[in-house]
């Protein structure tokens, strides 16, 4: 724990991502446990960040709901749009049965995948895997760190199984995308200036009572 907490102290105002490659003193699953250990301690703490595992790599981030606060003093950019529902479709066929080839997704999904793809491609979340042993080569496909990045996991196997998928029944399309709109909303009309609030409760308290 000791040898963490020191590289944690000499690279934590650095932004950088820790790998668990890096602590090669330390056996795997040791600091894979004592690196949990710190992230449960952390968040008890409440504090503003928090310390995650994303696409196997820790790293320090701000908590979700300071989120609009830091792109704000950053002039950080937004993430790019959503994905829409066939690109989402098409991506957890990839995710769930990589490599596979165009042909494979289509028989699958039913459709051509053809715009999907480029898309894909474009946002980095899916690249190819070489070419399928199959009559004309096909092109292989496969999930990136970045797909694990835009979802917030570790590994592939922080996806839920089968049995977990069979067991979950989704809302609607409209009632999930209603919610989210709604949560980033709320995100969006946090006060920018913390002054605000103060400004306004004294305003009231120096408003007259008008029984």
């Amino acid at each position: 724990m000791g040898e963490i907490r020191q590289v944690f102290s000499g690279v934590a105002d650095k932004s950088e991502d820790l790998a668990i490659k890096a602590f090669k003193k330390l056996k795997p699953n040791e600091i894979e446990q004592e690196l949990n250990i710190l992230r449960d301690e952390y968040e008890a703490l409440g504090r503003s960040w928090r310390l995650t595992c994303v696409a196997g790599s820790w790293q320090f981030v701000c908590q979700p709901e300071y989120a609009p606060w830091i792109r704000f003093l950053t002039g950080e950019k937004p993430r790019p749009p959503r994905l829409t529902l066939p690109a989402l479709e098409t991506l957890a066929i990839i995710a769930y049965r990589q490599p596979m080839t165009r042909a494979e997704m289509e028989e699958i999904r039913g459709v051509s995948v053809d715009g999907v793809i480029g898309t894909l491609l474009e946002r980095k979340l899916v690249e190819q895997r070489g070419k399928a042993d199959l009559p004309g080569r096909p092109t292989l496909y496969g999930t990136t760190s970045d797909f694990l990045q835009y979802f917030g996991i570790a590994s592939l196997d922080d996806l839920p199984d089968a049995s977990e998928l069979r067991r979950y029944t989704p809302a609607p399309l409209q009632t999930v995308v209603s919610d989210t709109d709604s949560e980033e909303t709320a995100q969006t009309e946090l006060p920018l200036d913390p002054s605000a609030k103060s400004a306004e409760n004294t305003n009231t308290e120096s408003t007259p009572n008008q029984e």
